[in-house]
């Protein structure tokens, strides 16, 4: 029988640890989460550190991304946005190293995992609310309230504006989660077909599969993590803005 293209998203536990009845065993999402964390962290280190008036590879890199990240905030959350550089510069960078370092064959795609997913949601909507609370107060609670909205359609509009909220981090967690998924699925299916064509045929799945893993590595790994971020300054910049009437908004 032939192996299951999810097989390569089972986890078993590689050290099996409990604390007060809670299982927090180690296992091969647990370890590429600390490669992620170790690779993204040196490599930032390694292009701060020595870092030059004529900047080479890697500190051009670094420069590149610290750039951008930067110009994602200032755009959706303006200037006092630039508080949560470090989060959102963390949160981008777990996210791309994730998924450029699954696509290695033998590694694993921690992204593709729905909890990693939806606690990094949860966190990111949960901080919005934060944030949203502490900043307007119970003004806040006009986000539910399109702006220009007639007095007759708030009450049509508020459950409308709730679920639409409440599904915020629902799609930010599954829309990361399906995209990483279904990539690796797709190549693992054919790759099957490439073994299974034999030399006759298995030159068509083994075509398509470089093509796709081209996709995959040149767009769909930097897009996500893209995407991601982008809606995570989106959310904490309608925070701050509260349905652009705060003054930063225009």
């Amino acid at each position: 029988m032939e192996e299951s293209p999810l097989h390569q998203f089972e986890l078993h536990h590689w050290i099996p640890l409990s604390i007060g009845g809670v299982d927090i065993s180690i296992n091969k999402a647990v370890i590429f989460m600390w490669i992620v964390i170790a690779v993204a962290a040196v490599l930032m280190i390694m292009a701060g550190s020595s870092r030059k008036l004529v900047p080479g590879k890697l500190q051009g890199l670094a420069e590149m991304v610290v750039e951008f990240i930067r110009n994602m905030i200032l755009d959706t959350m303006g200037k006092d946005g630039m508080r949560f550089f470090p989060f959102v510069a963390t949160l981008f960078l777990f996210i791309l190293f994730s998924n450029y370092i699954g696509l290695i064959p033998g590694t694993y795609t921690v992204t593709s995992h729905i909890v990693v997913t939806a606690v990094f949601s949860c966190i990111v909507y949960g901080l919005s609310l934060v944030l949203g609370f502490w900043l307007h107060g119970a003004k806040f609670l006009g986000i539910l309230i399109p702006p220009g909205t007639p007095a007759w359609l708030v009450p049509l509009m508020i459950p409308i504006e709730i679920i639409s909220q409440l599904a915020r981090p629902v799609s930010l967690a599954v829309r990361l989660f399906a995209n990483m998924t279904a990539g690796h699925v797709m190549l693992a299916v054919l790759s099957s077909l490439t073994i299974s064509g034999g030399l006759l045929i298995g030159w068509l799945p083994i075509t398509i599969s470089i093509a796709v893993y081209g996709l995959e590595a040149v767009l769909i790994a930097g897009i996500q993590a893209y995407i991601f971020t982008i809606l995570t300054c989106v959310y904490l910049g309608d925070a701050f803005h509260l349905h652009g009437h705060d003054e930063h908004a225009h």
